[in-house]
């Protein structure tokens, strides 16, 4: 089974006013200000899937600042799993700086079948996600209803792009370390945060924390899938494309190209980690 642990559908409603939007939400503006800005809705997704063999795919927010555009959002990300339910999975997007109204939403989603919350995206949502006040009240959310955080990450170091931020390992180990219980999956890789796995304390935290392999051709070499399983073990690694920025099938294949892996850590990457992690029933799929 091929899951692809990290994509984002969006209605037509919204790309058709996409200019509306951009004044609107914050987040939105920083990534898709580009008029040659990729998106898809959630038809396309499943179209896309078909061709590159992706058998399920999470389907998440990108940190969303607008609360009526993150509930509209969400309402979309409910109805394409209801349409698809074998072949999505959804997060809803909410704001840990909402406070209150962050954690309504994160229930009500929750109680709509969704599984996880995120993408977070602390750097133009303005939270901090190592503050404990802050993340407290939409844990006890995620710890109640058993759900999954998934939260954007960026390299201290290397090339400049949209979006890539301030979430650096500092700042996400902070985080991991005041929910040592909730399962974290950090995207693109954390930043780099597996490479810190060799300092013991780091290594010790990381027990219930995920790496996805969001947009990893566009920052990393290949050889980091054999790396990072040396250093966190394969079962903390999901593939992830970062669709439709990046298609699952050229993740795929550089998956496929990372010759040091052999056939079972590779199954573990592309869909056997996933498969754990999110509870799916293969013998019923």
């Amino acid at each position: 089974m091929i899951i692809d642990f990290h994509t984002k559908v969006y209605p037509d409603w919204l790309q058709k006013d996409k200019e509306k939007y951009l004044e609107k939400d914050q987040t939105f503006k920083e990534l898709f200000s580009d008029p040659k800005s990729k998106m898809a809705d959630a038809d396309k997704l499943i179209q896309d899937m078909d061709e590159d063999g992706v058998d399920i795919s999470v389907i998440m927010g990108i940190g969303w600042t607008d609360t009526g555009l993150a509930r509209d959002m969400n309402d979309y990300i409910i109805e394409s799993v209801a349409k698809y339910p074998d072949r999505l999975v959804g997060f809803a997007g909410v704001n840990p700086s909402w406070g209150d109204a962050a954690v309504r939403e994160a229930d009500r989603c929750a109680k709509a079948g969704l599984q996880g919350l995120g993408e977070f995206h602390p750097d133009t949502q303005g939270f901090d996600i190592g503050d404990l006040k802050v993340m407290s009240p939409l844990a006890e959310v995620v710890q109640d209803q058993d759900l999954i955080i998934s939260t954007h990450a960026s390299e201290p170091v290397g090339h400049s792009y949209k979006g890539k931020g301030k979430t650096t390992p500092f700042f996400l180990w902070e985080f991991i370390k005041n929910f040592p219980e909730i399962p974290i999956v950090c995207a693109h890789w954390g930043g780099g945060l597996p490479f810190y796995a060799l300092i013991p304390e780091v290594l010790e935290s990381l027990k219930s924390v995920y790496f996805d392999t969001s947009a990893s051709p566009f920052l990393y070499s290949n050889r980091i899938y054999p790396v990072v399983a040396s250093l966190v073990g394969i079962g903390g690694i999901l593939m992830g494309s970062d669709y439709p920025l990046l298609s699952a099938r050229r993740v795929l294949k550089d998956i496929e190209d990372s010759m040091v892996l052999n056939e079972e850590q590779k199954a573990a990457i592309t869909g056997g980690n996933a498969v754990k992690l999110l509870g799916i029933n293969v013998e019923g799929n």
